[in-house]
């Protein structure tokens, strides 16, 4: 049964107490993709047998998009011609101030819709914390990102992508990203979308963490992200990670809630493979959990350019994807 917000309200107390040991069974839950991508299956990658669709996020391109050799404008243009790739994911940070620009909004539409490209998602940074502990700054973050759900809609993708994010203890924070992801989801349910939350450092790397907010919100229209790569828990102040979740743990508990999938990739050895992690694997999860939606590619890596680093994730999927089809 669907929970009332005043339902959630007087139980999300509860929340402390199973997060303290949240390493019990507070990871299940039915997790059905909404009908806004799962009704979605005619406009597919060129790789068309396989169990999933392609698509390619806009952070893939960030240095030639930061450095101004390439314009937001013409990522759903370059995402068809130059990768063959029919559906895109866009990062806020490539438009940050045009969330309200009808006329902008309406241009990249424009030159989407005309090239045959699907607008999937938007992913979010940079609009305040969602599980800030201070009332005040959370609500204020959640009303930012209401203009993302709208620019979204209006763009024709299903979700936006948030981030679970903030400071002080594990369970705290859980239930005030609890509170925010409950009156998010409650505005985009109105519109008709999706609230998706990635595993994006922190908290939110640890599974059975974000896998528990999850069941505590228990709205259709929330669900999750699961990127491949992202699941260093702490950094120490050189960057490199303290702590580590298991990261084919993490997918299959992130999985059961997942509206979008993100293939993280970094660098490829002599066969084509990622050096980190085992895509077939990854995607045997993907598969196992029923998943049929956009899987969209994420290449961070520095050895191979931007472009030949989104091919190579790209002859990945598809290789490992076919024998999984």
């Amino acid at each position: 049964m669907k929970k009332t917000r005043r339902t959630f309200l007087r139980e999300s107390g509860l929340m402390a107490a199973g997060l303290a040991v949240y390493g019990l069974s507070a990871c299940g839950n039915s997790g059905q993709q909404s009908s806004a991508e799962s009704d979605d299956t005619k406009m597919l990658d060129t790789s068309s047998e396989l169990f999933f669709k392609i698509s390619l996020a806009q952070w893939s391109l960030h240095k030639s998009l930061f450095d101004g050799k390439m314009d937001n404008l013409d990522f759903a243009i370059k995402a068809k011609k130059d990768f063959g790739i029919e559906a895109v994911e866009y990062v806020n940070q490539f438009f940050k101030d045009k969330a309200k620009d009808q006329a902008y909004l309406a241009e990249m539409k424009k030159r989407a819709d005309d090239n045959g490209v699907r607008s999937v998602l938007i992913m979010i940074d940079g609009e305040g914390s969602l599980g800030s502990l201070d009332k005040k700054a959370r609500e204020e973050a959640v009303y930012n990102h209401y203009k993302w759900l709208d620019a979204a809609k209006f763009l024709g993708c299903h979700s936006i992508r948030v981030n679970a994010a903030g400071e002080g203890k594990a369970d705290d924070v859980a239930q005030a990203a609890a509170h925010s992801l409950t009156e998010l989801g409650d505005y985009a349910e109105q519109l008709g979308m999706n609230v998706i939350v990635e595993n994006h450092g922190g908290f939110s790397s640890n599974g059975q963490w974000l896998s528990f907010i999850m069941n505590a919100v228990n709205k259709s229209n929330v669900g999750t992200l699961p990127d491949f790569g992202n699941f260093c828990i702490t950094r120490t102040q050189d960057g490199n990670c303290a702590e580590s979740y298991d990261r084919y743990q993490g997918i299959s508990e992130l999985m059961p809630f997942a509206k979008g999938v993100s293939a993280k990739s970094y660098d490829f050895n002599e066969d084509g493979s990622e050096t980190q992690m085992d895509y077939w694997r990854i995607l045997k999860i993907v598969r196992e959990a029923g998943y049929t939606g956009h899987i969209g590619i994420e290449y961070e890596g520095t050895r191979l350019s931007e472009e030949d680093g989104i091919r190579a994730t790209k002859a990945l999927l598809i290789r490992e994807g076919a024998k999984l089809t």
